[in-house]
């Protein structure tokens, strides 16, 4: 209870409707676990309610980012609370729609096979550009929000144009595959628009609950990591934070702030590695020796770039 009583205390200026959606969709992920352990139902060799625990995990995370965000505002904080109820209202419309087409085992993306396969995507795929377009506004706004700790004011910033960049990833998805367009040209019926694989059909072998493909480049990769930038930077600030104590260095807020602004560059380069390995239809977990030297460059100038930061002389207090 103590805890409990704790969490509200903290969270209690945040905006209130994505608070709520950020805790019902944890609550939703829990049901889809269930949902996991008693229908076994699969869907082109996904159980079929993955998607829906992904969807769920992502949303209650994202929520609560915002909840928090929103709350740091100085101005515009009317705008920015009608575009997060906004938010709220595109994305649990969208979800309703997933889950009933998990729940008919029908794919909620992508399908086009019945006029109610195509018409639920059709209004999936509207909805995701008013969440996009809501998006676009609440970053814009974030960009005068006020953060004590210099820090923590770049990782929110840089977070959230990251994560919009991922969220437009998602669109690389949506475009017909070269299979596709050659079946349209000889006049086939297409009951599939887009696919996330890429160098083969979707539904191959994949990694556990994330189902990024093993055997193919996996659009989703980008879309997941660039996201979720919106958590991952301000986590970064938040752990130099707490490292202060015993980490004299970094007591020094431009040290943490320049540190920040290494991983965003990081961060960025992770977003732009993987979807040029995506795009080039290459497993994650199959990097080739290119693939590899890439990554091994891009850890090698952020590990030194923050030694060099870490490692210039303190300044001196005049």
């Amino acid at each position: 209870m103590t805890i409990l009583a704790d969490l509200r205390t903290r969270t209690r200026g945040w905006h209130p409707p994505s608070r709520y959606a950020g805790a019902a969709y944890g609550v939703v992920a829990v049901l889809c676990v269930a949902a996991l352990l008693v229908d076994h139902r699969t869907l082109e060799g996904a159980p079929i309610w993955v998607k829906p625990l992904k969807f769920a995990i992502s949303g209650s995370l994202y929520f609560l980012t915002w909840s928090w965000l929103v709350s740091l505002l100085p101005r515009f904080r009317r705008t920015a609370d009608w575009l997060t109820n906004a938010l709220v209202v595109i994305f649990t419309g969208e979800y309703v729609l997933l889950a009933l087409q998990a729940a008919r085992g029908r794919a909620s993306h992508f399908n086009n096979a019945t006029p109610l396969d195509a018409t639920i995507y059709d209004v999936m795929g509207k909805m995701i550009i008013g969440l996009w377009t809501a998006t676009l506004a609440l970053t814009v706004l974030v960009m005068f929000t006020k953060v004590a700790d210099r820090a923590s004011f770049r990782a929110v910033r840089a977070g959230a144009v990251l994560s919009l960049v991922g969220i437009s990833l998602g669109m690389l998805m949506t475009s017909p595959t070269a299979r596709q367009l050659a079946q349209w040209k000889a006049g086939g019926a297409q009951d599939v628009v887009g696919a996330h694989t890429v160098g083969l059909a979707d539904g191959g072998p994949g990694l556990p609950i994330l189902g990024w493909s093993t055997v193919g480049g996996d659009l989703r990769i980008p879309h997941f990591v660039g996201m979720h930038a919106l958590q991952a930077l301000p986590l970064l600030a938040i752990a130099l934070l707490a490292l202060t104590s015993r980490f004299p260095r970094l007591r020094d807020d431009v040290v943490r702030a320049r540190l920040v602004l290494i991983g965003a560059a990081g961060y960025a380069g992770l977003i732009a590695l993987v979807t040029w390995q995506a795009l080039r239809a290459q497993s994650i977990v199959h990097p080739d020796a290119v693939t590899s030297g890439a990554a091994a460059a891009l850890v090698a100038a952020v590990g030194l770039a923050s030694w060099a930061v870490v490692r210039a002389p303190a300044r001196v207090a005049a």
